[in-house]
């Protein structure tokens, strides 16, 4: 464990400092709660990535884009949960393309190997940061259409087409860039997925792998020795191996 908790850089006076059980989603001391004002989203963050996400907010409206969070900060609980249940066979596994793969034809690494490729390890996911968004376009909804976040969605002719074009012009400005934007050792590309880069590179900087095993180890978690075996390299090319900020987003 690292002897002293550490501050984001830039983030501004008042930003909680991080330390091990926030980085792994067994504390929620650095995020609030957004929502309870009329009119304003529903979602958990930092204040400083909330205040950031919520001018991004108001700026795409002034386009016309109506951009929500779908997802945010989440415990280490809720995030095994979703991993137990891809793990069990119970939720759908996909490929990177967004096809759904068959479970019961794979060993247990390549289970893990694809949950992975969507869903964070727990105690290792940025979701646990409170420095990450996952967003669509409501105004770009057709009658009755329920988000999916595959990548059909955020091509030249997906739906939140016109979000991704914005989002590549605008999001640095506000701090924000996409850190699964290719395909690297880790991660499928999820374009919807933004991070703040001041608060989010501070995280980066601060959690190691000791602090994840230690979070793995007491947990109820599907595949917990195989994890374990495993964390080196998941550790490497999942909480590493990501595509870092834009020039201009803060972050560098």
């Amino acid at each position: 464990m690292r002897s002293r908790p550490v501050e984001p850089g830039g983030a501004g006076a008042g930003s909680a400092p991080f330390d091990e059980f926030t980085l792994t989603g067994r504390a929620r001391t650095h995020v609030q709660q957004y929502g309870q004002t009329p009119g304003q989203p529903r979602f958990a963050a930092r204040p400083e990535v909330a205040a950031a996400f919520l001018a991004m907010r108001a700026a795409a409206a002034q386009d016309g884009i109506d951009m929500l969070p779908i997802a945010s900060w989440r415990p280490f609980e809720a995030q095994a949960r979703n991993w137990n249940r891809k793990f069990s066979g119970q939720a759908t596994l996909y490929d990177c393309a967004g096809g759904a793969r068959d479970h019961g034809a794979l060993a247990p690494p390549e289970i893990v190997r694809a949950i992975l490729d969507w869903t964070g390890l727990p105690g290792a996911t940025r979701r646990h940061w409170g420095t990450d968004i996952d967003v669509f376009d409501r105004a770009a909804h057709p009658p009755g259409y329920r988000t999916k976040l595959l990548p059909d969605e955020a091509g030249p002719d997906g739906v939140y087409a016109r979000l991704h074009a914005w989002l590549d012009a605008h999001a640095a400005r506000f701090g924000f860039f996409r850190p699964y934007r290719t395909r690297r050792r880790g991660m499928c590309p999820e374009p919807w997925h933004l991070s703040h880069a001041p608060s989010a590179q501070a995280a980066l900087a601060a959690i190691d792998i000791d602090m994840v095993a230690r979070a793995v180890r007491g947990a109820d978690l599907l595949g917990r020795e195989l994890v374990l075996d495993m964390l080196p390299d998941i550790f490497r090319d999942h909480v590493l191996d990501v595509d870092g900020p834009d020039p201009g987003s803060g972050g560098s």
